[in-house]
C-alpha cells in the first residue's frame, strides 16, 4: 500500500454545469486527526446533481451544507458526502481500519477522529458508500414510527426511497410496495423483498405512504393512495422546483398529514437517547444485509468523475447509486 503524500486530487464544481479534478495540499494531521486514504465515494444523486446544475436556492445555501464542504454556493464548491477509506495515520485503534466519512469526493483527506465510524468488517467497501443513505433511512423510519401489519408504500425508487422500503420490510406483518414510473425498478424492488407497482396501478388505502420523488407529481400520488387519517412522510428536497398540490379532494374531509424527514437532525422520536453517530454506527451495521447491493447499479474511475456527474445531471447516465473507484493505492 502506497502512503498519502502531501497532495491529494479533489472533485470540484468549478460553475454550474462544470466539473474538475483539482489538487489540494493535505494539511498535517494534528494528534486527534486521521488521515484517510480513500477507497469508494458514493454520488448521492438526487442531491449532487441539483448541486451540479446549480439548482440549491439562495435560502437554502447555509441549511444545504455538507460537514466538510468547500467553497459556496453556486460554485466553486467540493460537495458530497458518502466517502470509505482506510486510515493511515492517526490513534492506534484506527490506523489500518476501513472507515466512513461525510467527506466529498476526495482520493485522501484529513479529518477530526471523530469524524470517522469503523465498517464493520464483514460490509464490503463499495457497500459502505451507501452508509449515509441508510442513516436517511433510519431517520426517517424513526419519523414515520410504522405499526406492526401496516400498509406501506414508498413512492420513488431512487436511493433514498429504496433504502427506506428495504428497512420498513423487515417489520413483521408490513405490508410495503415500492412505486416509481420506470417499471424496470421492479427487478431492484424484488430484491429487496418488497412489491413493485407502476404510479397508476398502485393500491390506495394506505395507512403510510413514504415519498422520496421530489416531484408534484409523485407528491400528489402519494396523498391519493393514503387511508382516511393516514400520513405522507415526505423525504423530497425539491430545490428551487416549483411544487403544486391539489389539495381539494380527500386531503380535508380525509384530515390526510404530510411531514417533513431531514437528516440534519436526529428524529425527534430519538433525539434525546441517539447523537448522529450512533445513527451513523446504525446505519452501518444495517449494511450488513447484502440486498443493498441491488442499489449499487454503477462504476467509474475517480478521473472520470466531471464527465460521470454531467451524465447522471443530464439523465443520460442511469443509475441509482454510481459508485467511484480510487484505485489501489
Amino acid at each position: 500500500m502506497r502512503p498519502v503524500q502531501g497532495d491529494a486530487r479533489a472533485f470540484w464544481l468549478r460553475e454550474p454545469g462544470v466539473g474538475e479534478i483539482r489538487t489540494v495540499r493535505l494539511p498535517e494531521p494534528g494528534p486527534d486527526d486521521v488521515l484517510v486514504r480513500t477507497l469508494r465515494s458514493g454520488i448521492s444523486r438526487g442531491t449532487e446533481t441539483m448541486v451540479f446544475r446549480g439548482g440549491v436556492p439562495p435560502s437554502q445555501h447555509r441549511a444545504m451544507r455538507a460537514p466538510f464542504q468547500d467553497g459556496d454556493f453556486p460554485g466553486p464548491v467540493k460537495y458530497g458526502y458518502l466517502n470509505v477509506g482506510v486510515v493511515e495515520a492517526g490513534p492506534a485503534e484506527l490506523r489500518g481500519r476501513t472507515v466512513f466519512c461525510l467527506y466529498p469526493h476526495q482520493s485522501a483527506y484529513v479529518v477530526p477522529a471523530r469524524a470517522v465510524v469503523v465498517v464493520p468488517g464483514d460490509v464490503p467497501p463499495t457497500r459502505a458508500v451507501l452508509a449515509g443513505t441508510v442513516e436517511t433511512a433510519v431517520n426517517a423510519v424513526w419519523d414515520a414510527a410504522p405499526l406492526l401489519g401496516d400498509r406501506v408504500t414508498v413512492v420513488g425508487a431512487g436511493m433514498v426511497g429504496c433504502c427506506v422500503a428495504r428497512l420498513l420490510a423487515l417489520f413483521p406483518g408490513t405490508q410495503v410496495i415500492l412505486v416509481d414510473i420506470d417499471a424496470d425498478r421492479a427487478g431492484v424492488a424484488c430484491a429487496l423483498g418488497v412489491g413493485f407497482a407502476l404510479p397508476e396501478e398502485a393500491d390506495g388505502g394506505r395507512d403510510l405512504v413514504v415519498h422520496t420523488s421530489a416531484t408534484s407529481a409523485g407528491l400528489q400520488r402519494s396523498l391519493d393512495l393514503l387511508a382516511p387519517e393516514g400520513t405522507v412522510l415526505d423525504l423530497s428536497w425539491y430545490g428551487d422546483a416549483e411544487s403544486r398540490l391539489s389539495l381539494g379532494g380527500a386531503f380535508h374531509s380525509g384530515r390526510l398529514t404530510i411531514r417533513a424527514s431531514q437528516v440534519g437532525m436526529v428524529s425527534p422520536a430519538r433525539r434525546g437517547r441517539r447523537t448522529a453517530s450512533d445513527r451513523l454506527a446504525l446505519a452501518l451495521d444495517l449494511l450488513r444485509d447484502p440486498a443493498f447491493d441491488a442499489l449499487l447499479t454503477g462504476e467509474s474511475g475517480f478521473e472520470e468523475l466531471p464527465d460521470v456527474m454531467a451524465g447522471l445531471a443530464a439523465g443520460s447516465r442511469p443509475a441509482l447509486c454510481h459508485t467511484i473507484s480510487y484505485g489501489s493505492g
